[in-house]
């Protein structure tokens, strides 16, 4: 699959694919509850946003946790939209956790100040949840240019809230973790160097900790290709992916043992293949949620495409970070 085809154009492109993967033991069900956020980020590959209705139903978020159980999947990723946004979303952080299941939750900060989520916080640390939070910058200018007017302000709101709950420190048991992405059509930067400027800024201009810093490249897809395109930076982007690509990080990329669930519980190798509609392995018909219950995915052969190459570019990128 070439650029024209994640994108609309009809340019032809003859670069090798990406090569072909299959799925280990799966260990990470991330799930979108729906596509409904407060924000509208323009690097959003999910294009969520106020207006956005989709919300996963009760009986489906009833197989999400059967499905927990069924697998012994030790990690529940919950995401958006703001995943917060969904009023089961409690619930079902409780039974998750009930289950002894880790549970992620990956926040844009400013939901903890959003009207009806003055608790939020607590109830996040009084179940252990793991929070991943976005900063894309240490600087308020990057910040709102990216997510929006009053972003950095809001962001830094939320945080203290969280290190005052514990979180951020090592020896509280409270981890949180904070994703960067880059402003523009090029790789993120040494993530353990970027971290460390994180460190030392958050610190020193705002009291501030966090756990671990996550490098994440921008992904040429929804929201962001559609940016690109306008500013004709597209295909250059693409082409510097290809020439970044590194075979070392294909035994890393987070699809092989995680799986993604859209909020209709239909099954993608990732959340970037959810937003292109790729179905688990290209499947037809469409893979659900319910399937799990019976049947063990690893093994089986991965849906890959030139987005793909947003994964294996320089030192790797995936929900967890850097890769090398």
């Amino acid at each position: 699959m070439g650029v024209a085809d994640l994108n609309g154009s009809t340019t032809i492109n003859l670069a090798p694919p990406f090569p072909a993967l299959r799925r280990g033991r799966l260990e990470t069900l991330q799930v979108n509850l729906g596509y409904r956020c407060n924000q509208s980020c323009s690097h959003c590959h999910v294009n969520a946003g106020p207006s956005r209705t989709e919300m996963m139903a009760a009986d489906t978020i009833d197989l999400v946790l059967a499905v927990l159980k069924a697998r012994a999947i030790a990690c529940l990723d919950l995401t958006g939209g703001a995943p917060e946004l969904h009023p089961g979303f409690r619930d079902l952080v409780r039974q998750a956790r009930r289950l002894g299941v880790a549970v992620i939750d990956r926040c844009n900060l400013t939901i903890l100040s959003e009207p009806g989520q003055e608790d939020l916080a607590a109830f996040l640390a009084h179940q252990g949840v793991k929070v991943v939070a976005s900063l894309p910058c240490y600087i308020a200018e990057n910040v709102d240019r990216q997510r929006g007017d009053g972003v950095f302000e809001r962001s830094l709101s939320g945080l203290r809230e969280l290190n005052a709950l514990g979180y951020g420190d090592e020896h509280s048991g409270l981890e949180l973790d904070l994703v960067y992405n880059p402003q523009g059509a090029h790789l993120p930067p040494p993530q353990a160097a970027l971290e460390a400027d994180y460190r030392r800024e958050l610190a020193d201009r705002f009291g501030l900790r966090f756990n671990r810093l996550f490098t994440i490249t921008n992904m040429p897809i929804q929201r962001f290709a559609a940016v690109l395109r306008q500013q004709g930076q597209l295909e250059g982007y693409m082409t510097l992916l290809r020439q970044h690509h590194n075979p070392a990080n294909l035994a890393q990329v987070m699809c092989r043992s995680t799986l993604s669930v859209d909020w209709q519980g239909f099954l993608y190798d990732c959340d970037f293949n959810q937003m292109l509609a790729l179905p688990i392995g290209q499947a037809s018909p469409r893979a659900h949620l319910r399937q799990l219950l019976e049947q063990d995915p690893a093994g089986e052969p991965i849906a890959v495409a030139d987005h793909c190459f947003g994964c294996s570019a320089g030192a790797g990128s995936s929900c967890g970070g850097a890769l090398s």
